[in-house]
C-alpha cells in the first residue's frame, strides 16, 4: 500500500475539490472527512460545529482515526476539515501515517469563495482574523505547502499529485522529509542520522538517470568526506566521472572559479544527461548550482550539505550565485535541486567555529517560527557552545526539519520572491551582508547574520513594531551558543554605506524584515537614509 495523502489547510483552500482531482489521477480512494463525520452523526458537520464544536471535533478525532487505519487496506487520499490539523494529537497522527500538504489560501480569497458556497460558521467569527493566525501555524507544520490563491484548479493538482510522487520515490524517507511542491521540479529535503546515502540521490533522479555525475566539492570537504562519497554514489549504480575541488572560503565564490569548473567539466566528458552533486557548505553548494543551472544550458544538481547553515537554509530553495566586489551573491540564477539530503554525521568534522556560526541562521528561523522552534534550539546551546568538534547530538535533526520545513513552506508558495513571502527569509541579513562584506572574511556568514538579527531587533524596536524585551532575549540566545552579539562595534560608516547596495533596495526604500515577536515578522518598507539613526543602542532611542 501507498501512504495516504492528507490534505489540510483554512476553510474554502479547495481541499476537497483538488482532493477528488489528485485521487483520480493517482488511482486512489477519495475521502472527505467531513462526508465521514456526516455519516456518523446524521448532520452536516456546520450544524454541529455551530451547536457544539467541542463535540464535533472529538467525532471529528474518531473519524481521522478510523480512515487512518482504513488507509492500510485502500490507497487514499484524505482531505480533512479547515479544523482537523488543529486539534490536539490529530497533526502528529497524520504526519506519522502519510503525507500531510497544506493548501494554502488568504483569509480575503477564502472569504470570497465561501460566499458561493455552503454555511461555514467559524469563517463568520468576530476572532477570525486570529483564528487564521492560529491555524496557519499548524499547517506550516505539514511535509508541503500549496498556495492556491490565483492559480488554476488543475495546476494546484499537478503539485499535490508531484509532492505525492516525490514521496513515493523516497519508500521509507518520506514520512520524515520537507518537499518543496513546485510542480515537475518538486523535491524533498531529508534529514538523517545515516551515513551518506547514494541510493537516496539514485532515487531522486528516478528513471532518467545521469550518464555522468561530477562532485564539486572544497578541500578540507573533500579530505574529509570526498571518498566516502564518491564509494556511496558508485555503489548505487551511478558514473561519478570526475570530482572538481574548489579552495575552502567565500574567496571561491568568483566568476573566475565558475568558469574554470566549466572547463573541468567538459574536459571530463559531461554532456546534458549529466549531472552535479555538491558536497559542501554554502560557498560549494551556490557555486555548484549556480555552475549546474549554465552548463550545457542547464542539468541537474543534487546538494550534499555538509555544514549546518547549508543544512537548514543555503542549499535549500534553488538560489544560488557568486560574489562581486560590491557585494555578496550579486551574479546568479534560480536553480532547484533534485534533492537535498542531510546526513548528521558529516557534522562531526564541523570545526567549531562553523558550528557555532551556524545557530545564527537557526536562530533566524526560531525568530521566524516562534516558540517551539526557539525552544528546540534553545536546547542545543550546551553543543554550540563546545570549544571542540565532536558528533551532532541526536536532537539537532527535529531542529534542522523544522528549519527546513518553514523555508521549503515558503519558497514551495513563493519561489522567486514575486508574493514577498520568500522575503522573509531574509531576515538579519540587510545589516548582516552589509558586516560580513566589510569584515573581508574575519567574519563567516553565520556570526554576521547573528549581528544582524540584532540590528532586526533595533529597527523593529524603532519603527514602533515590538517591545524593548526582544533585543535582550535575542542577544542572550546568541551568546549562550557562543556568537558575538555586540552589534555596535560593528556599524562602521563602510557597513551603513554596504546596506545602500542590498539587493532588497529600490531606489531610497529599502524593504526590511521586521519581528513583532516570535512567529511574526513582516516585510516594512522604510528609507534608507533612516537606518543610521534606527540601529543607535535601544537605550539611546
Amino acid at each position: 500500500m501507498t501512504r495516504p495523502l492528507f490534505l489540510i489547510g483554512f476553510m474554502a483552500a479547495g481541499k476537497s475539490t483538488v482532493g477528488r482531482a489528485a485521487a483520480i489521477s493517482l488511482g486512489r480512494r477519495f475521502v472527505d472527512l467531513d462526508d465521514e463525520i456526516a455519516k456518523d452523526l446524521g448532520e452536516p458537520p456546520a450544524a454541529l460545529v455551530a451547536r457544539d464544536e467541542p463535540a464535533f471535533r472529538r467525532a471529528e478525532a474518531a473519524a481521522l482515526a478510523r480512515v487512518i487505519q482504513d488507509s492500510t487496506k485502500y490507497d487514499l487520499v484524505i482531505a480533512t476539515g479547515g479544523g482537523a490539523a488543529a486539534h490536539p494529537g490529530n497533526l502528529e497522527r497524520m504526519r506519522e501515517a502519510g503525507v500531510v500538504i497544506a493548501l494554502t489560501v488568504s483569509l480575503d480569497e477564502a472569504r470570497r469563495r465561501a460566499a458561493s458556497g455552503g454555511p461555514r460558521p467559524n469563517l463568520a467569527r468576530a476572532d477570525v482574523d486570529e483564528l487564521y493566525a492560529r491555524r496557519e501555524l499548524v499547517y506550516r507544520r505539514a511535509h508541503a505547502g500549496v498556495a492556491t490563491d490565483g492559480i488554476a484548479r488543475d495546476e494546484v493538482v499537478a503539485r499535490v499529485i508531484a509532492v505525492a510522487r516525490a514521496a513515493d520515490r523516497l519508500g521509507d524517507r518520506a514520512l520524515g522529509a520537507a518537499y518543496l511542491a513546485l510542480g515537475d521540479r518538486t523535491y524533498a529535503v531529508t534529514v538523517g542520522d545515516d551515513p551518506l546515502d547514494g541510493a537516496l540521490v539514485a532515487r531522486a533522479f528516478g528513471e532518467r538517470r545521469p550518464t555522468k555525475l561530477a562532485i564539486i566539492t572544497d578541500d578540507n570537504v573533500g579530505r574529509h568526506h570526498g571518498a566516502a562519497a564518491k564509494r556511496a554514489l558508485e555503489h548505487a549504480g551511478l558514473d561519478v566521472a570526475h570530482t572538481a575541488t574548489i579552495a575552502a572560503g567565500e574567496a571561491s565564490k568568483s566568476l573566475a572559479e565558475y568558469a574554470r569548473l566549466h572547463d573541468e567539466l567538459v574536459g571530463a566528458g559531461l554532456d546534458r544527461g549529466s549531472a552535479i552533486v555538491g558536497l559542501g557548505g554554502g560557498v560549494v553548494g551556490d557555486l555548484a548550482g549556480f555552475v549546474a543551472s549554465t552548463f550545457m544550458r542547464g542539468i541537474p544538481v543534487v546538494h550534499w550539505p555538509t555544514t549546518l547553515v547549508a543544512m537548514t537554509d543555503s542549499a535549500i530553495g534553488g538560489k544560488t550565485g557568486v560574489d562581486l566586489a560590491a557585494g555578496k551573491n550579486l551574479v546568479g540564477t534560480f536553480w532547484q535541486p533534485r534533492l537535498v539530503a542531510c546526513h548528521l554525521p558529516v557534522l562531526a568534522t564541523l570545526p567549531a567555529r562553523e558550528r557555532r556560526a551556524a545557530f545564527g541562521e537557526l536562530w533566524k528561523y526560531a525568530l521566524l517560527d516562534g516558540e517551539d522552534t526557539w525552544a528546540a534550539t534553545e536546547a542545543l546551546a550546551t553543543w554550540a557552545a563546545q570549544p571542540t568538534e565532536g558528533p551532532a547530538p541526536r536532537e539537532l535533526e527535529g531542529v534542522i526539519r523544522r528549519a527546513a520545513t518553514y523555508k521549503a513552506w515558503i519558497v514551495g508558495r513563493d519561489e522567486r520572491e514575486l508574493r514577498g513571502e520568500r522575503a522573509l527569509l531574509n531576515l538579519g541579513h540587510t545589516v548582516g551582508h552589509a558586516i560580513e562584506s566589510a569584515a573581508g572574511g574575519r567574519l563567516v556568514h553565520g556570526e554576521a547574520i547573528a549581528l544582524g538579527l540584532v540590528a532586526s531587533c533595533r529597527v523593529s524596536h524603532a519603527l514602533g513594531l515590538t517591545d524593548d524585551t526582544l533585543e535582550p532575549r535575542v542577544t542572550a540566545a546568541l551568546r549562550a551558543t557562543g556568537l558575538d552579539a555586540d552589534l555596535d562595534p560593528h556599524l562602521t560608516p563602510e557597513v551603513l554605506a554596504r546596506v545602500g547596495v542590498d539587493k532588497k533596495r529600490a531606489g531610497k526604500t529599502l524593504r526590511f524584515v521586521a519581528i513583532r515577536t516570535l512567529g511574526a515578522c513582516e516585510l516594512v518598507d522604510m528609507s534608507v537614509a533612516d537606518l543610521p539613526s534606527f540601529l543607535r543602542p535601544t537605550s539611546a532611542l
